[in-house]
């Protein structure tokens, strides 16, 4: 049986960032991570990925919650070092 943990090994992102596509989307971590795993092999898809992130920092900075907006711009720091804007990651 495979663990959470597996999963996120396997689907190519971070605890974190699935975190922030769970928080934007409104959906299960389980469901985020299927989603993630499933966008980051497109370069629309990892677009669609950075802006979520962006997203959720604008909300934390609005709602006054600089701490969750740290965390959230740490997440995208390392996102866009493992899925760079502009690279071909298209598989299809």
């Amino acid at each position: 049986m495979l663990t959470l943990e597996d999963c996120i090994g396997l689907s190519g992102l971070d605890e974190e960032e699935i975190l922030a596509i769970a928080e934007h989307e409104h959906i299960p971590e389980m469901a985020a991570l299927e989603m993630g795993n499933y966008l980051c092999h497109t370069q629309a898809g990892e677009r669609r990925i950075r802006r979520m992130i962006v997203d959720d920092i604008h909300a934390a900075r609005a709602r006054g919650d600089t701490r969750h907006a740290a965390v959230l711009k740490s997440a995208l720091a390392h996102y866009l070092s493992e899925h760079p804007p502009g690279h071909d990651s298209d598989t299809t």
